[in-house]
């Protein structure tokens, strides 16, 4: 990362007037929450493509429910990190920009929580996959915030609906399922007005996600890139910083 292409990032930023940011697994993982595909992605010999999906649910939810209970216990004992908190920061104090993580974690809600108090509710992110802090029924259309421990002992101690009392399952987006037709349309929209995206933590690889920075770009914006590594995004990146999320947006974000 080089003085030079810093002040280019800081530069394209500070002069968009409309800027979308798309963040990853990246920038979580600075913060300990092991990423769906590196070396920590496995549990009990089960890979998620096996478990994140609702065949997967459907036959076995207690085993499925067992999986998102460590999950959770993982990612409760994670903090927000640094890149977490300049993003919260620049959001609280600029108009116009559009977070939309890839996430489910919820570190940007906490890092805004943290550094916007009662206005932190401005720097949340569009969630494109869900949160694994959230449940839904698979009957009737209740849904909610769940943060308890799970109790997988068996398919009774598992969370239920209030409302119609059938079994709760984890408000995530598992493959083979669409995105949230109402984080799609804000995703979308930011990115057809965008004259800047900011791409952090995101190899690009999952798509309509890594669609949107390609719309910003098709559109005329400029991308700037923050990653410790490749990504498919470098080639039509105008701005590529090499490295960590928690050392590159503080410098890039003031």
């Amino acid at each position: 990362m080089s003085p030079t292409d810093t002040d280019a990032a800081r530069t394209l930023l500070a002069s968009a007037s409309r800027i979308l940011i798309l963040t990853g697994a990246g920038i979580s993982a600075e913060s300990g929450v092991p990423t769906f595909r590196g070396p920590d992605g496995l549990w009990r010999n089960f890979s998620p493509e096996e478990l994140a999906t609702p065949e997967a649910f459907t036959r076995d939810p207690r085993l499925v429910w067992e999986w998102y209970g460590w999950r959770r216990q993982l990612v409760g004992a994670c903090e927000p990190n640094a890149g977490h908190l300049a993003l919260a920061r620049w959001l609280l104090a600029r108009e116009g920009i559009t977070l939309v993580t890839q996430n489910v974690d919820g570190l940007h809600e906490a890092a805004a929580i943290m550094t916007g108090g009662a206005a932190a509710e401005a720097a949340f992110p569009v969630r494109l996959h869900g949160s694994i802090e959230r449940v839904r029924c698979t009957r009737c259309r209740y849904a909610g915030d769940h943060r308890g421990v799970i109790d997988a002992t068996s398919n009774a101690t598992l969370p239920h609906c209030p409302s119609c009392g059938a079994l709760l399952r984890p408000d995530v987006v598992w493959f083979g399922e669409s995105l949230p037709e109402s984080a799609v349309e804000l995703a979308s929209r930011a990115a057809l007005s965008a004259e800047v995206c900011l791409v952090v933590g995101t190899a690009g690889a999952v798509y309509p996600a890594a669609g949107f920075a390609r719309t910003v770009y098709q559109r005329g914006g400029r991308l700037v890139v923050v990653d410790p590594g490749k990504t498919a995004f470098d080639d039509i990146a105008a701005v590529k910083l090499t490295g960590e999320a928690g050392v590159v947006l503080p410098e890039i974000l003031g």
